[in-house]
């Protein structure tokens, strides 16, 4: 059955909504689920903007063949050219064989890779600041190589402010009905998925993401409506997100508060981290998260650690080394650029006690401006009541180095 629903008077929302897939792209999981979203333009021509996965491709055939009405499809504007976005992109040529496809020189180049038969159609090449009109909908075309593929692009239609965003401004999370932020509420449901799928996606390229944002501030004015390619569109209040993509692009905390995560093997690394985070919130620092790193995947790691302006890494030495996890963790860190961040260390061990100075030299040589705090608690097989001084310690500068902290972009 067709599941469509109104962007504005003549573009329409025709994509899907997946709770069958448990790991996006076979890595990060989604719980909750995502949407893949497209978009048809009827105007004088009919135009599609990009498709959406495999697994999604049947269910977005039957709501076109509902909107078209018997209609061809004249243009299909491909703005991304990754296969949860592209992969049906083979059953609309097939069905609509004269339908054109409009891309950039590199989407294109891509779409060659991937094996579509771009031979076969006509392709339209466009560039920055390229327009093309519809009918009464005259669109142009925004350059934003790699948010986070080098090809990307961002359509924006000069008519109806519809900024067709590609990856940007995308969440996970199945819509599941919904089109618009304004239709949940966003900070509370969404927002900590919204970041985590930015942060673990696109979060490596600030820069570029930056880039993207100077360009759209420039034409903010005409943009009335946000539709990315997974999530819901924004129709109201887009500068707040706007404003949560710089906080994320820069790097810069989106909270005061400490993130404390942990690598234990039978307790005891735990037991300190959780007698931290008892003393921060005696301190009045209550927007504490502790998270095992054992049993959190580290997508919510990631995210979490763009969020808040501090964190403490807490682990066990095993085989003369940084618990494997925790590892995995700050390389992960590296993948994705974090920076700017106020970082403390717990360690422990029975012998040998090494993981404090590995995770210290590790974020020294390849994490960027990092605060690193001296005050290291050092723990031998258990924290027993001697180190409880050194934990308050720890707590202490921590709450101190809270004031100096800045949230502003």
């Amino acid at each position: 059955m067709y599941n469509v629903r109104k962007l504005t008077d003549d573009i329409f929302w025709c994509g899907s909504n997946d709770h069958r897939t448990h790991l996006f792209e076979n890595i990060h999981p989604i719980p909750l689920g995502v949407s893949y979203n497209a978009y048809l333009l009827i105007d004088e021509k009919t135009v599609l903007f990009d498709t959406v996965d495999w697994s999604a491709c049947r269910q977005m055939i039957e709501n076109l063949e509902y909107l078209l009405q018997g209609r061809p499809l004249d243009y299909l504007v491909v703005n991304h050219l990754e296969p949860d976005h592209a992969a049906s992109m083979q059953v609309v040529l097939d069905k609509w064989p004269s339908v054109k496809v409009i891309s950039t020189k590199k989407g294109l180049l891509f779409a060659n890779q991937f094996g579509f038969a771009m031979d076969k159609i006509e392709c339209i090449t466009v560039k920055e600041g390229d327009k093309y009109s519809f009918g009464k909908h005259e669109v142009t075309f925004v350059e934003a190589p790699m948010v986070h593929w080098p090809e990307a692009m961002v359509t924006l239609d000069l008519t109806s402010g519809v900024l067709f965003s590609a990856d940007a401004f995308g969440a996970f999370i199945a819509n599941d009905g919904k089109l618009f932020a304004d239709e949940v509420n966003f900070e509370r449901d969404y927002l900590d998925e919204a970041r985590r799928y930015l942060t673990n996606i696109v979060g490596k390229y600030g820069t570029s993401v930056q880039a993207l944002l100077g360009k759209a501030a420039k034409v903010i004015d005409s943009i009335k409506i946000i539709a990315p390619l997974h999530g819901l569109c924004w129709r109201k209040d887009l500068m707040w997100f706007i404003d949560k993509y710089n906080h994320w692009s820069k790097y810069v905390p989106e909270e005061k508060g400490v993130l404390i995560v942990y690598a234990s093997m039978y307790g005891n690394t735990e037991s300190a981290a959780q007698a931290l985070a008892t003393k921060l919130c005696e301190k009045g620092v209550t927007n504490v998260k502790v998270c095992d790193v054992s049993n959190t995947h580290v997508s919510y790691l990631i995210s979490d650690t763009f969020k808040y302006s501090h964190l403490v890494l807490s682990s066990v030495t095993y085989n003369l080394n940084i618990y494997p996890l925790m590892h995995d963790f700050l390389d992960e860190m590296r993948m994705l650029n974090v920076q700017n961040r106020t970082v403390a260390f717990m360690e422990n061990g029975t012998w040998a006690i090494k993981s404090g100075e590995l995770m210290r030299k590790f974020v020294e040589e390849n994490l960027k401006k990092m605060t690193i705090l001296d005050e290291q608690v050092t723990i031998t097989s258990s924290a027993g009541a001697d180190k409880e001084a050194d934990i308050e310690k720890l707590a202490s500068a921590i709450a101190e180095s809270l004031d100096t902290v800045s949230t502003e972009v």
